[in-house]
């Protein structure tokens, strides 16, 4: 009995010491937390998708309040909650935030079935990035879209799904939060995020093969060939040519669709504008 005593005594008072000691080490170590990062994180959407450049969305709530010690929160946005979100923050943190204009996945690539034509089989996973890992896919474009959906697997919120008729992704508008998530899951790099313009009004090249003309037309029917046209109508300096590929840059481009029109292989798409209604013209009796 005296030995089953000792033990639990000096076990009892091993514990007792060790509880001290982690509790002087606590307190003298401790990391006092601002209590704005737990109200921040509160209304941020809770998506964690790491489309605001952190891991989560505590990343992002941390990041806030130190934007709002410094004294400025510019810079940081959350795609998912938008300007609604941001204003609530930036009211938290008796911060202003500054207006950025929303943005939209879209998909850089018109490379349907009709205007790309089969020649392989691939009998592998059936994973974008598999297929990718083994060379040009199905088809001659090695550039073009893949159509095994990552992009739709990266998605939280249901805003892209694959035509089955053009295997082709489609972004709902929307629903798109504009996370980047599908742009990280692609491995060609056909989807980007762009502003959604006035009205969801857009204009692009669909197409990122950097292939020489003749090759990437004989690839693809709507392959962009660098032709040049498209950049002499451009009034407003928004397209440059690189690498065999035109590209608009949003930030210039002023909508007029000038090069929608110029273009030869329908490579630039405009999206959401009006149908021109056609004028006809009667000829008056003789």
């Amino acid at each position: 009995m005296d030995f089953i005593l000792n033990a639990v005594i000096v076990l009892g008072s091993i514990a007792l010491v060790a509880a001290v000691v982690l509790y002087m080490v606590s307190k003298k170590f401790a990391v006092d937390e601002d209590p704005r990062i737990g109200q921040v994180q509160e209304a941020l959407p809770g998506a964690n998708c790491g489309g605001c450049g952190f891991a989560g969305c505590s990343g992002m709530a941390d990041a806030l309040v130190k934007g709002a010690e410094r004294g400025s929160i510019d810079g940081l946005m959350c795609p998912v909650g938008g300007q609604e979100v941001m204003g609530q923050v930036a009211d938290l943190l008796g911060m202003a935030v500054a207006n950025t204009e929303p943005q939209v996945a879209v998909v850089r690539c018109n490379g349907t079935c009709e205007h790309r034509l089969r020649i392989a089989q691939y009998d592998g996973l059936m994973t974008c990035a598999a297929m990718h890992a083994t060379g040009a896919g199905e088809t001659a474009c090695g550039y073009g879209c893949l159509g095994c959906g990552d992009c739709v697997q990266a998605c939280q919120f249901d805003a892209i799904r694959m035509n089955p008729e053009t295997r082709l992704p489609e972004v709902d508008d929307d629903k798109c939060t504009s996370c980047g998530a599908c742009v990280k899951a692609c491995p060609r790099h056909i989807i980007e995020l762009r502003k959604k313009g006035p009205k969801n009004r857009r204009v692009y090249v669909q197409c990122v093969n950097q292939d020489k003309g003749a090759a990437a037309r004989k690839a693809c029917q709507v392959a962009c060939i660098a032709c040049g046209k498209c950049e002499k109508a451009c009034s407003f300096d928004a397209i440059t040519i690189e690498n065999n590929l035109s590209y608009i840059d949003f930030n210039k481009c002023r909508l007029c669709t000038k090069c929608v029109d110029e273009c030869p292989t329908g490579a630039i798409v405009k999206v959401n504008f009006p149908v021109k209604k056609k004028i006809e013209i009667k000829e008056a009796a003789v």
